[in-house]
């Protein structure tokens, strides 16, 4: 029997500007970030950031690129197979994670922190939880207290480049398993994530879109089941004909 299908679009913070001003008065540390603070907010008062090294900073430079890599695989699989609800779900996590994705990358604009951290390991602002942040088994932690994928991948849950390769090469039946099978690891590690930052994060819009993050892919990676299940038992039962 198909999963109903339920659409995770009501998860996604579609009011960017708002949250971003809201969330640079909600920040709990205060550390010159450079440039005119008051300019940078939009507003009359001062402007709080969070620190550099912080769990909001890092949470925010870690999960633009763990989603943009779920972008780009969303969009590879859309034009790889018909099937109209693998495609949906592509669109979803596509137009979902590319929002949450602007908004992260606002919050660092708007704080005056880099986008990049060189020499910081990816996840090292998720030191102090431990191995309870990993994602899904897949995870080494590495000289500087980050959190590692596996050989090739960059944190928890990415895809290789090879990996990425051999779905852009497949079609059909075949992208499709490929496609589910690497966004449910790439769920994983970004729900690792976002409970991360749902535990650490002190700035309550992004301490809220961490949580709607966990909840949303939690959901999808149940749904993403479910259709891996029918593709495999389908592939399963054309054998045995």
């Amino acid at each position: 029997m198909n999963r109903t299908w339920t659409r995770t679009r009501g998860l996604v913070v579609t009011a960017v500007l708002p949250l971003l001003l809201s969330a640079s008065a909600g920040a709990a540390t205060v550390v010159p970030a450079g440039g005119d603070a008051a300019h940078q907010a939009g507003r009359g008062g001062t402007l709080t950031v969070p620190a550099p090294d912080s769990a909001e900073a890092g949470f925010a430079r870690d999960m633009a690129v763990h989603h943009q890599q779920a972008v780009e695989m969303s969009f590879v699989v859309r034009d790889r197979t018909e099937d109209e609800d693998v495609r949906r779900l592509a669109y979803d996590i596509a137009n979902t994670q590319a929002n949450q994705r602007g908004m992260l990358l606002g919050w660092l604009d708007l704080w005056g922190l880099p986008k990049v951290a060189p020499g910081t390991a990816p996840m090292a602002w998720m030191a102090s939880l431990g191995s309870s942040g990993g994602g899904g088994g897949h995870e080494e932690h590495d000289e500087r207290g980050g959190h590692r994928g596996r050989e090739g991948s960059l944190m928890p849950g990415m895809a290789t480049r090879a990996e990425l390769e051999q779905l852009a090469s497949a079609s059909g039946k075949q992208a499709e398993v490929l496609f589910l099978r690497m966004m449910t690891d790439h769920h994983k590690g970004g729900i690792a994530m976002a409970r991360g930052c749902a535990d650490l994060c002190t700035v309550p819009q992004e301490k809220a879109l961490a949580q709607k993050m966990l909840d949303a892919q939690q959901s999808e990676t149940d749904l993403m089941a479910d259709m891996l299940k029918q593709r495999l038992q389908g592939e399963s039962a054309r054998r045995t004909e």
